[in-house]
């Protein structure tokens, strides 16, 4: 019952911070829960399955409004509906190290984005082709490391040339899907607390929800991105440290 508190308790208060920087909890909820004593491959499951539970409403919402671009979409959700169950089933295949040290560069590139990251792109690569590699590209790592992906796809596609608002509304509709199909992946072969999968999932729905209200109250936004930074580096350091211990 003290697990369960603890859990709860964290995964509350990463989803009001997160969310309040506008973005998911999943990539500091793994390390968080492994630290404080989950299995790291239990704790990508439970990661994916409140960051899918969370943010799956705002998706449906989004093809309610019509606000999908969905030539722009479609190859991007099709290979990372494919290729994310793909390299979640492959994750158990792959020595833990080396998928702790993946997630932990993961960690680190995630917070450079929100300490030093610019809206820019570096070139204009906009074909369909590119898409579909992308697509395949992160929708696999994602996969793999029990990530939804959204910190990965979204610089990326910027980086490539493309609109930062339509690439924030297809993140957002595509990503949790993916992340849902990965979680039954992992479901398959991974002994699950079903109940410790409700409790942190109720407490990242609450958690979205009062950061959501928060984020309106005149709350410098650069400000809370820097201190998720600042999170995400300590929680990057602390997997290196154990990796090298």
């Amino acid at each position: 019952m003290h697990d369960y508190f603890l859990y709860t308790l964290l995964a509350f208060l990463l989803s009001v911070l997160f969310s309040m920087g506008g973005t998911g909890s999943g990539i500091a909820l793994i390390p968080v829960l492994s630290f404080f004593g989950l299995e790291f491959i239990v704790a990508k499951a439970t990661g994916l399955f409140a960051g899918a539970s969370t943010t799956i409403t705002s998706s449906v919402m989004n093809i309610k409004r019509k606000v999908l671009d969905f030539s722009f979409v479609w190859p991007i959700a099709l290979m990372m509906l494919i290729f994310a169950p793909l390299g979640a089933y492959i994750s158990q295949y792959i020595n833990e190290t080396i998928i702790k040290f993946l997630f932990m560069l993961l960690l680190f590139y995630s917070a450079s984005m929100m300490m030093f990251g610019k809206k820019k792109s570096l070139t204009q690569s906009k074909g369909k082709t590119v898409l579909f590699a992308v697509g395949a590209f992160v929708g696999f790592l994602a996969g793999m490391l029990g990530v939804g992906g959204g910190n990965i796809l979204m610089p990326l596609l910027i980086l490539l040339g493309f609109e930062p608002k339509k690439v924030a509304i297809t993140v957002s509709s595509v990503v949790p899907f993916a992340a849902l199909s990965s979680f039954f992946t992992y479901a398959s072969y991974v002994n699950l607390d079903w109940i410790l999968l409700l409790c942190v999932m109720l407490a990242s729905i609450a958690g979205g929800y009062i950061g959501n209200y928060l984020m309106h109250f005149k709350l410098d936004q650069m400000k809370t991105k820097k201190l998720m930074g600042i999170i995400l580096y300590i929680l990057a350091f602390k997997m290196l440290y154990q990796l090298l211990g």
